[in-house]
């Protein structure tokens, strides 16, 4: 998965949050702009507090899902029994497409264990992280996504239709490869590295070829980048290798230019800011932080540029996990992974998609 420090940052402290300020500004939504329907057979999931929300009906366990340029099919991790066991114990999860109403489910890669996968914005091809060239001895996987001190080496990326055929290697080597997306204008590739235990962010051409490293930092660990509208500009999360051990792992997320310039803090507390995700608008993203004095991740709406004392907006209100936010490129729909479902709130169990109609935030493409 991407942000594969899920297991890692496990929060068990207190988080302070500022209450002051004001939430960031959103446009308001076009006077005709419909709202979303959910899908037949969905079960609504809407909280208190919440803009309304669906499961996606006929899916298993998943995360991380994203939205394909139709902002109908997605693309995620799936639990699947062809997949190498956990080291923790249970099947693995594979790369899977399918619609928001739970239909046109496509396994693109049937084995091995995958990590986190794109969509390139044709709609046809795909992007995505697998060790199914290294399959160890080929019944549990070597390594742990979770844990940054065991990343399974040898993750490569892969490029595929969206059948999961004409699939392209793109990397070959020793190094943990993950956390890949692609640029709007579908002519970059942007991804993690670690390379002697150290985590940076490097570009390549969309055809695998000039791979440049963008970051270069011996404390900082640089993950989950996302191209903003204007694919040059790249919003990502890091945390310090020296603040591993504390409880939540602190981190912040930044934006960087794509040559590696201009780089600048979007969240300004030390705190958990994890899981970023940037608005069609190209002014906003989403995020998840913690909850004061508990275990409750929340899904949060911030603004590009807000600085120090603008208060981001909270859009999800379940006590529980609810992480890995994402946003349809209408800016009309927001995927993410909870475990609202699971009456007993397991953590990092029985994990599911939701679907959240955000049309009424207008922060659809400008």
């Amino acid at each position: 998965m991407r942000n594969k420090y899920l297991v890692v940052v496990i929060a068990l402290a207190a988080c302070s949050q500022g209450k002051d300020a004001a939430p960031p500004a959103v446009d308001a939504a076009p006077a005709a702009a419909a709202t979303v329907v959910a899908p037949e057979g969905a079960a609504v999931s809407t909280r208190d507090g919440e803009l309304p929300s669906w499961q996606i009906p006929n899916m298993g366990e998943a995360a991380e899902a994203y939205y394909g340029p139709d902002s109908v099919h997605l693309i995620a991790q799936v639990r699947n029994s062809k997949a190498l066991k956990s080291s923790r114990g249970g099947d693995g999860f594979l790369t899977t497409t399918f619609t928001d109403a739970g239909d046109d489910i496509v396994l693109v890669n049937d084995k091995g264990y995958d990590a986190c996968s794109y969509f390139f914005p044709d709609g046809e091809r795909l992007i995505w992280t697998s060790v199914r060239d290294h399959l160890g001895d080929g019944k549990t996987l070597e390594g742990d996504w979770s844990d940054w001190d065991k990343y399974p080496q040898g993750a490569e990326l892969y490029i595929s239709d969206r059948q999961g055929g004409d699939v392209k290697r793109l990397t070959d080597n020793n190094y943990y490869e993950a956390e890949v997306t692609v640029s709007p204008d579908g002519k970059w590739i942007v991804f993690g590295r670690q390379i002697d235990g150290n985590m940076d962010l490097w570009v390549m051409n969309a055809d695998g070829s000039g791979e440049k490293q963008i970051t270069f930092t011996e404390d900082w660990q640089e993950g989950a980048p996302y191209f903003l509208p204007d694919s040059e500009t790249i919003l990502f999360r890091a945390w310090k290798a020296s603040e591993y051990g504390q409880r939540p792992t602190p981190m912040t997320i930044f934006t960087i230019k794509r040559d590696g310039s201009g780089l600048e803090p979007q969240t300004h507390t030390h705190e958990m800011n994890w899981a970023p995700y940037p608005a069609p608008d190209g002014k906003h993203f989403v995020y998840v932080r913690i909850e004061p004095n508990s275990n409750n991740w929340e899904v949060y709406l911030g603004e590009i540029g807000a600085g120090p004392d603008a208060a981001p907006r909270r859009l999800t209100f379940d006590d529980g996990f609810d992480g890995f936010p994402s946003i349809s490129p209408d800016g009309r729909k927001l995927v993410w992974t909870t475990n609202r479902s699971d009456e007993t709130k397991a953590f990092m169990q029985n994990l599911r998609l939701h679907v959240m109609d955000i049309t009424s935030l207008g922060i659809g493409p400008k």
